[in-house]
């Protein structure tokens, strides 16, 4: 595979729990304000895990919002006392099977 070989080094298989699937290439990590507007960004291989960057991102840009939101790639109880050390509150949707998950992810709520 052409994409394969110009990558080699950089890239790697990484794999969505979500959907059972492995893919092969980067993960982009982004902070994004209120607006829509990126803050910062870093991109890495596919196989870092969400919650590596996060730390790092949030103290290279100190968001003006204490309240962040994550997807379930940042579940975990280490990062979320991390960031509440820092003074950030991290919201993250519960997975499916978890206990509370529907009320704790109701649409009304996110929005």
């Amino acid at each position: 595979n052409y994409r394969a070989k110009i990558f080699r080094g950089y890239a790697n298989i990484g794999y969505k729990a979500t959907k059972k699937i492995y893919f092969y290439g980067f993960k982009v990590h982004v902070i994004v304000s209120d607006d829509g507007y990126i803050l910062d960004y870093v991109v890495t291989k596919a196989s870092v895990h969400d919650a590596r960057e996060t730390v790092e991102l949030i103290e290279n840009t100190h968001p003006s919002n204490y309240y962040l939101l994550g997807d379930e790639g940042y579940l975990g109880k280490e990062l979320h006392q991390q960031l509440k050390q820092m003074g950030y509150e991290l919201w993250t949707p519960y997975r499916k099977n978890m206990t509370g998950a529907k009320k704790h992810n109701d649409h009304q709520l996110m929005s």
